[in-house]
């Protein structure tokens, strides 16, 4: 039943894409999934930046399953695309999707995750995941102390930016000797299963003093499950995106840090610069590879956050 409920909600989404693939000037955008508020604002940004340039624009979502991507590819390039934005499923797994896209001649501009093959797209635009991971480790050691257990909720396997930043918490975390990774589990950035793995660490765990997350999904669902266990002021857990939930988290006490991709900016540069090559058939890119860094949000300046994934000087 789960999966013909998966199977039916997919080929909705390709339907939805479909219909709403119709005019010229089309640029199509494919998400991961907007039921999480990063993909959800990825989306938003890139559509309103191609509208506000003069295209026409629509948002379809992958949910991380290749076929789905490819069905996607499929329907931007059979509604002529002038253009495709692309949060890619899989580092290698979607390598093919961008090869048809290309081979359509429709130029293809990679946002929040890379493909683990370089001169297929027109630019890969994504955060600095090991300047984020580092600004985030640092701020959980000075929030936790520098000894105790502490356990780690990873990302998707099939994403490189889940090994870019755990490999980053690492590089900083082993200079402090006295803290103990007791555990990690694969939460797949997803707030249920990052409460259900946090469920299971605990219990194997009782004496922790604290979590690191490789997103909010998972370190809110990790929260969650602290609090139902009465846990919750004596673990401290530290997040990674920027979402106004972790936001809220950070307000209330519940989170001590988020660290804010700077999607709503790379989004936006995706869009501009497909509108660059289509105009000029040059990106105004230096290189294909372009890194943004990220922004530490604490109690301290978590007033700043004005907008969804946006943080005011």
């Amino acid at each position: 039943m789960k999966t013909m409920l998966k199977s039916l909600l997919a080929a909705a989404m390709v339907v939805g894409f479909t219909a709403a693939a119709s005019a010229a000037g089309l640029i199509s955008i494919i998400v991961n999934d907007p039921a999480n508020p990063y993909w959800l604002t990825e989306g938003n940004v890139a559509k309103a930046e191609a509208e506000k340039l003069g295209y026409t624009a629509n948002v379809g979502a992958h949910k991380g399953d290749t076929n789905t991507e490819s069905n996607l590819i499929d329907t931007a390039i059979t509604n002529k695309s002038v253009a495709i934005i692309l949060d890619p499923a899989n580092a290698d797994g979607s390598v093919g999707a961008v090869k048809k896209a290309i081979a359509a001649n429709i130029p293809v501009f990679l946002v929040n995750a890379e493909i683990n093959q370089e001169g297929l797209a027109k630019g890969q635009l994504v955060s600095n995941n090991a300047q984020g991971a580092a600004l985030g480790a640092q701020q959980w050691v000075q929030a936790v102390g520098e000894k105790g257990k502490y356990v780690e909720l990873l990302g998707a396997p099939s994403d490189n930016n889940a090994a870019t930043r755990s490999n980053g918490y690492a590089t900083v975390l082993s200079q402090y000797p006295d803290l103990e990774k007791a555990a990690s589990q694969v939460a797949n950035w997803d707030r249920t299963q990052g409460h259900d793995k946090m469920q299971s660490m605990l219990q194997a765990n009782p004496d922790i003093i604290a979590v690191i997350s490789g997103n909010d999904e998972m370190a809110l669902g990790a929260v969650a499950a602290l609090k139902e266990a009465g846990k919750l002021a004596g673990i401290k857990v530290g997040g990674f995106d920027g979402s106004p939930d972790a936001v809220a988290a950070i307000k209330s006490g519940e989170l001590q840090y988020t660290v804010l991709q700077p999607v709503a900016i790379f989004s936006a540069k995706a869009v501009q610069q497909a509108d660059s090559f289509i105009k000029t058939g040059a990106t105004g890119a230096a290189t294909e590879k372009q890194l943004f860094d990220c922004l530490l949000i604490t109690k301290d300046n978590v007033d700043k956050y004005t907008a969804p994934f946006v943080l005011s000087e």
